[in-house]
């Protein structure tokens, strides 16, 4: 086997508390936060002086985990409009399972998830969604019909 497991996935954001909020209404945990910097970290990304704020983030059964950063130093780069669709090259989104769909729309309106679309039905199996969150940030929703 090659490999053991996917760790986490990780976001490069502007305002961490607001996208922990988020996370955090949509049933994530907070693992924990860091400050980290050094060199052995300027290395592993090379990046020169580098001085980042991380949030750990995972999901209640513990085998999904996501990891928000906000760079101190250097300054963060964006290169891509917050509004980009769904068929734009790269990472686009992060699916989560939910028990009501509808009441998760609810709930993560406050912290700015907009649908980009409408909530649809997969023949008897699923309803889904995608939803644009702060700082364009795109999670999809699916609840498993039974």
């Amino acid at each position: 086997m090659t490999i053991k497991r996917m760790d986490n996935i990780g976001i490069i954001v502007d305002d961490l508390d607001a996208i922990v909020a988020f996370f955090m209404e949509l049933g994530m945990e907070l693992e924990g936060k860091a400050l980290i910097e050094g060199p052995w970290a300027a290395r592993l990304v090379g990046l020169d002086d580098q001085s980042v704020d991380v949030a750990m983030m995972r999901t209640p059964d513990g085998h999904g985990r996501i990891e928000l950063a906000k760079y101190r130093t250097p300054k963060a780069i964006s290169g891509v409009p917050e509004d980009t669709p769904a068929n734009t090259l790269g990472i686009r989104r992060i699916m989560f399972a939910v028990d009501d769909i509808d009441d998760t729309i609810a709930r993560l309106r406050p912290h700015g998830a907009e649908l980009m679309g409408e909530v649809v039905r997969y023949q008897d199996s699923y309803r889904l969604c995608y939803l644009r969150g702060p700082e364009g940030i795109v999670v999809a929703l699916a609840e498993e019909l039974t």
